[in-house]
């Protein structure tokens, strides 16, 4: 019995610390839970801010990203503390959240900084790397303070980065020669030529590195490409089933759609840029309910919602489709309408219902740019500040450049090669599938001297965000 007592003894002791090792062990699955969706969060303002398309830092305006919190700069900064808040350790609050950038996962990662402006990489711009810690201490024992241990503390570490494959071969987490392409699901299937609107139909990205042709932040009506205001226009006549092309078959060119008449806007003659409907795979998913029982293709389920089986290969000969059997227009409508919650689209010279940006048309003058809850808006936000919507699609660019780029055919279907993707914000359509958007970023990848070498990045955004472990 004496034994049994002593035993005992020991035994009650090592059940009672289990509960505190037990206890801690899951604070910190739950700081790190907190981490990791911080630093996501983080990376993807970075993606969404157009910051990946100034990888130089031309326009100076990185610090309003991923600058010191002050509470006007540092947005992704801002937005992880947010995240990591809302997150509990230990049913309480962390007590410290730090927030570094680095140039790269190439980097020691002990070089971090709470400004990225200070880094002044190009690395940093084509790959920023997001750093979020979590600490909370004073974490309550329950038994081991009888060894006179009366608190602990708990931390977690996240890395997470987001990719933009211009250039990649040059620049970014390491140094290649090869390009590091990239292949977004979801996105929307329009194909829009390799070609600039707001710069005299320069292109959007260089087809030999892959490098943004025209890079910066445009405010207060500058041409730089991010931000730049303009028409995505069908390049088809109206009426029949598929696509008739308006410029009779010839290279696409960001001219004026001669077709949008009857309207009451008057579209502008020029910086307008024209589209084709690409091929869309089945099944389509993620449909929004207003496309149930009422979208009659594929095609307009494919842009209501997600046509995720559809291979959008970037830099890759002659690996997509263009399908002309396709009308877009009305079908276009039908789609945005339901997926920006645009309840008009006879008024198409501001917000009637939909998320919106900045006044219809006009130069932005605030970054990062700012977008609103519309009155649609499912989340109930209507009126305030968000970080992303619906609005937000992205495009493939195709390569219309001699001698490897292609004239489209005037029917049935063609192989194209994509160059790049475009991301941009639809401000609002009209009843013939014209759109006016903001460019919010750019994505290259070459095709010039071969097909890039390596396994693509996959994601959801031309510019996808993902967790990873620094070396």
């Amino acid at each position: 019995m004496i034994l049994v007592a002593l035993a005992m003894v020991a035994i009650i002791a090592m059940a009672a610390l289990s509960i505190d090792v037990i206890t801690l062990y899951l604070a910190r699955e739950e700081a790190q839970r907190s981490a990791d969706s911080a630093a996501l969060a983080a990376a993807k303002i970075i993606a969404l801010s157009g910051l990946t398309g100034d990888p130089n830092n031309q326009s100076l305006e990185w610090g309003a990203v991923c600058g010191p919190d002050d509470g006007t700069n540092g947005l992704a900064t801002r937005v992880a503390k947010a995240v990591a808040g809302q997150n509990t350790v230990g049913n309480l609050a962390a007590d410290s959240i730090t927030v570094n950038y680095f140039a790269g996962t190439g980097d020691s990662m002990g070089s971090g900084t709470s400004d990225c402006t200070s880094l002044a990489s190009t690395a940093f711009g084509v790959n920023p790397v997001v750093n979020v810690q979590v600490r909370r201490t004073s974490m309550p024992t329950f038994f081991s303070r009888i060894w006179g241990r009366t608190s602990n503390s708990v931390s977690a570490t996240a890395t997470a980065e987001a990719f933009n494959s211009s250039n990649s071969g040059n620049v970014g987490n390491e140094t290649t020669g090869s390009i590091t392409p990239v292949q977004p699901r979801c996105v929307k299937p329009w194909v829009v030529p390799n070609a600039d609107p707001g710069n005299n139909a320069n292109r959007l990205v260089h087809r030999f590195t892959g490098a943004i042709w025209n890079p910066g932040i445009s405010l207060n009506g500058s041409t730089k490409v991010i931000g730049e205001n303009f028409w995505l226009e069908p390049d088809c006549q109206s009426g029949g089933s598929g696509c008739t092309l308006l410029n009779s078959g010839g290279p696409l060119q960001p001219t004026a759609n001669s077709n949008a008449t009857g309207l009451t806007y008057p579209y502008p003659t020029s910086n307008n840029l024209l589209y084709v409907p690409n091929q869309v795979g089945t099944p389509v998913i993620a449909l929004p309910s207003c496309t149930v029982g009422d979208a009659s293709t594929t095609f307009e389920e494919a842009i209501a919602g997600c046509d995720q089986p559809t291979n959008y290969s970037c830099g890759v000969q002659n690996a997509n489709i263009v399908d002309m059997s396709t009308n877009p227009r009305s079908q276009t409508s039908d789609a945005v309408q339901c997926l920006i919650q645009q309840a008009d689209t006879g008024d198409v010279t501001g917000a009637t219902g939909q998320d919106f940006f900045t006044p219809f048309a006009a130069p932005t003058t605030t970054y990062p740019y700012p977008i609103y809850a519309g009155t649609s808006n499912p989340t109930g936000l209507k009126g305030t500040q968000i970080s992303t919507s619906a609005s937000i699609v992205s495009l493939p660019i195709y390569d219309n450049s001699p001698p490897e780029g292609k004239n489209i055919n005037p029917s049935g279907q063609t192989t194209v090669t994509f160059v790049g993707f475009l991301q941009v914000f639809i401000n609002a359509v009209d009843a013939n599938g014209n759109m006016n958007v903001t460019v919010l970023n750019v994505s290259g990848c070459s095709n010039g001297f071969g097909d890039p070498v390596g396994t693509a990045v996959v994601g959801n955004s031309p510019v996808p965000v993902r967790l990873i472990t620094p070396p």
